[in-house]
């Protein structure tokens, strides 16, 4: 079930669940075709996507001009995107970037090179939760399965990212928390904790939200 957040008439900011394509697959409805059947009356267009295994906030365009609009501040990388993401391995480094050029590797896996062509940045803050790792991210670019290939490039996989040889779960533990850009001259911000997983537990979204104040969280530099 898709949770509308906010609604406009430039766009909606939705909450994916865990485990939804972003379009459809075999019988199953992805996320345009979900909006599609419950919203008849209203036409959407997409603006960027979450792989099936990541729930969280995802932005949709009511008209094909404000669709423009976000491609262009996607591509000039203008909306601050954050994740939250769990594992069970701890990371070689506390915090830290992830840079490096992205190409497709086998079994519709990526992997990460020393080249300067596709290049995704990643930058990451980790804490310890009980037996698992628990990691800030805050991607730079929005390459494909880049967040995923990062932390599992410092050891870190993402628990239940049976694709990057992450523990089995009863979903992938990856989930984008907060959207933040500006909009025609006012500051949207958008914020949503996961709503489902059992390692997404109430103790754990008591702890992340402690750490939500942004002068909590020591990001490395943007350099």
């Amino acid at each position: 079930m898709l949770k509308v957040l906010f609604r406009s008439d430039d766009y909606w900011v939705i909450d994916k669940p865990a485990g939804m394509s972003f379009h459809a697959e075999s019988e199953t409805l992805g996320v345009m075709q979900s909006l599609a059947v419950a919203y008849p009356d209203q036409r959407f267009f997409p603006v960027h996507r979450l792989d099936k295994m990541t729930s969280g906030l995802l932005i949709v365009a009511c008209r094909s001009d404000v669709a423009a609009v976000f491609g262009k501040m996607f591509e000039r990388h203008e909306l601050e995107k954050r994740y939250l993401a769990l594992s069970l391995k701890k990371p070689k480094k506390k915090q830290g970037t992830v840079i490096g050029g992205m190409v497709p590797s086998r079994r519709g896996q990526w992997k990460l090179t020393k080249e300067n062509e596709n290049v995704a940045i990643t930058q990451f803050f980790s804490l310890s939760f009980q037996t698992h790792r628990l990691f800030f991210v805050r991607p730079l670019t929005g390459k494909t399965h880049q967040i995923r290939v990062a932390l599992k490039s410092v050891g870190s996989p993402i628990l239940g990212d049976l694709r990057y040889a992450g523990e089995a779960a009863d979903r992938g533990y990856l989930h984008a928390y907060t959207l933040q850009f500006d909009w025609y001259g006012e500051v949207r911000r958008y914020v949503c904790l996961p709503r489902s997983g059992a390692f997404f537990s109430a103790e754990l979204m008591d702890f992340v939200t402690t750490q939500l104040d942004e002068s909590l969280l020591k990001w490395p530099s943007r350099k």
